[in-house]
């Protein structure tokens, strides 16, 4: 097939070719069935006339006439009209003829050899005589247990093969309309394959699997999707690493058993912009298309990225920033006071990692404030800031203290 044509006319093309063939070797097997059949239907009438001939006690007396034609013509012609044969051929054991649709070869020899009903067989087949090519039967004539003479009987073979032809287009019709109803319902077919594989050409098709390969096995990006029903359809292998398991394994199982509850909320509610979450030693950015729109199930999609690297190497920025910081303490900007921010010291050494607001709450002052002053002891080196992943949303900003100075500042009520 042309690389030109569109895959509907390809799979038409194929079908139709394949119903023509098809329809064509069954109305050849049709043809030469009804050719034997219209054949051997003459073969078995001329038998039946040839041996009611042969039996015929008129023809048998008349062999022993002067003149056996004078008797034999008349019922030979008689017979072969009504029978509707082209010849009816009555001859001795000489092969002297008695009888001939044309008066005037009586008393002539036969012209085919008789041999065969002259040794007791009966013949039938295709020979040419003087009328033409003809299909024919020929009998011995038995007087008492001797051969005296044969009858011949036949039809033009072209009458044979005209009705033949007249049977066959009984044949070619139902033929036609056949092959017709085929290429219709070719194109139904061909119309339900490309509905089925949404319409798309082959090398569409192709460029889909090559992109499903690359989704599988090439993308860094972990892939999991799921379906209205909550089973996993397809997991690529970067998925399958970060969840600890394989691409099969995950295929095909229920989504609430392979995805912890971080994850199953990612994936229910959706995520655009994308949600940290810490799976085992990886820290993931989590999107989905969520798998509820209006309130009914539907197919979503969950897209992992590792940011693991990434967040190390954010924490060793801001570890070197907090030393290089301590090393250069300034004087405190404005709007800050020494007391506040001795009391800010002294409450973040004895809370470990705390935030701004709980540090705000623990001194009775606001978020905003404690923020500032925690943000200033983290950029003179005396305090550490993290990311805190576990939360949901934004990751929040922890504190914890860095100074030997805060350690021994006064306890904080």
């Amino acid at each position: 097939m042309a690389t030109g044509m569109t895959l509907r006319v390809q799979l038409l093309l194929l079908q139709a070719l394949i119903v023509c063939l098809v329809t064509v070797a069954a109305g050849a097997i049709a043809g030469v069935v009804q050719e034997r059949t219209v054949r051997d239907a003459y073969e078995d009438r001329m038998l039946a006339v040839a041996q009611s001939i042969a039996s015929m006690p008129a023809i048998l007396d008349a062999f022993d006439d002067a003149d056996p034609s004078a008797t034999i013509q008349p019922l030979a012609e008689t017979i072969r009209k009504a029978s509707d044969l082209t010849y009816v051929v009555v001859a001795d054991a000489d092969g002297i003829r008695f009888s001939h649709p044309n008066p005037e070869r009586i008393g002539e020899r036969v012209s085919t050899d008789p041999s065969a009903p002259l040794s007791g067989q009966i013949y039938m087949g295709t020979q040419t005589g003087t009328l033409g090519t003809t299909w024919r039967v020929k009998v011995p004539i038995y007087q008492g247990d001797d051969v005296i003479g044969t009858a011949s009987v036949g039809i033009l073979e072209s009458q044979g093969r005209n009705e033949f032809f007249a049977g066959l287009a009984w044949i070619i019709g139902p033929m036609m309309i056949a092959a017709l109803l085929g290429v219709f319902g070719s194109a139904w077919v061909t119309a339900v394959i490309r509905r089925r594989i949404h319409r798309l050409e082959p090398h569409q098709i192709t460029a889909l699997v090559r992109n499903q390969e690359t989704t599988l096995h090439g993308l860094s990006e972990g892939v999991i999707t799921v379906d209205a029903d909550g089973v996993v359809t397809l997991a690529n292998d970067a998925a399958a690493g970060f969840l600890g398991s394989s691409a099969d394994a995950l295929t095909g199982a229920r989504a609430e058993d392979v995805l912890d509850e971080e994850l199953l909320a990612v994936l229910k509610d959706g995520e655009d912009a994308g949600r940290p979450v810490i799976l085992g030693s990886h820290v993931l950015v989590a999107r989905s298309t969520g798998s509820q729109v209006d309130g009914e199930r539907v197919d979503a999609t969950l897209l992992l990225r590792d940011h693991t690297e990434l967040h190390d190497v954010v924490r060793r920025v801001e570890a070197a920033d907090a030393i290089i910081a301590f090393r250069r303490r300034a004087a405190l900007p404005k709007g800050l006071s020494a007391e506040t921010l001795r009391r800010v010291a002294a409450a973040l050494a004895q809370q470990p990692d705390a935030s701004a607001t709980e540090i705000g709450e623990r001194l009775s002052i606001s978020r905003v404030s404690a923020r500032r002053y925690l943000e200033h002891l983290a950029s003179t080196g005396r305090a550490i800031r993290s990311l805190d992943y576990s939360t949901k949303g934004r990751p929040s900003t922890r504190y914890r203290a860095n100074d030997p100075v805060a350690v021994d500042a006064e306890p904080v009520g």
